[in-house]
């Protein structure tokens, strides 16, 4: 009969980097553990600076887009009720000022249709 060992876990070693991850690729590739800390922030402090800057110019040129883009759809909106309000009265105004409706609508002051032609004032020079 062989030995028993009874229950036993088997340990398993992780590797320091997995190769699942992007970060861990980008390390392996770039050789970050070579380098001190002290001379790649002294040696690349205006690259990083520089791209630092950028990355802040593109979110600051994404959000006035995006402020942009709100004003011009409410000015739009605006201007959709504007030009239906526009029609409705340019109606109401064509609508009022038949012969028919301003002849009732003076009717309350005496006032009443002419039925004599218009003469025609002819002056000699």
């Amino acid at each position: 009969m062989m030995g028993i060992k009874g229950n036993s876990y088997k340990i398993k070693r992780k590797s320091k980097a997995s190769t699942g991850s992007l970060f861990n690729v980008l390390e392996r590739w770039l050789k970050v553990e070579d380098l001190s800390i002290r001379a790649v922030s002294a040696a690349y402090l205006p690259q990083v600076l520089f791209l630092l800057a950028l990355g802040i110019l593109y979110i600051g040129i994404g959000h006035y887009a995006e402020n942009s883009i709100r004003k011009i759809n409410t000015a739009q909106k605006q201007v959709e009720d504007l030009r239906a309000d526009f029609h409705t009265l340019k109606a109401d105004y064509m609508f009022n000022s038949k012969q028919s409706e301003v002849a009732s609508k003076v009717k309350a002051f005496g006032l009443q249709e002419s039925t004599e032609p218009p003469l025609k004032i002819i002056a000699n020079q």
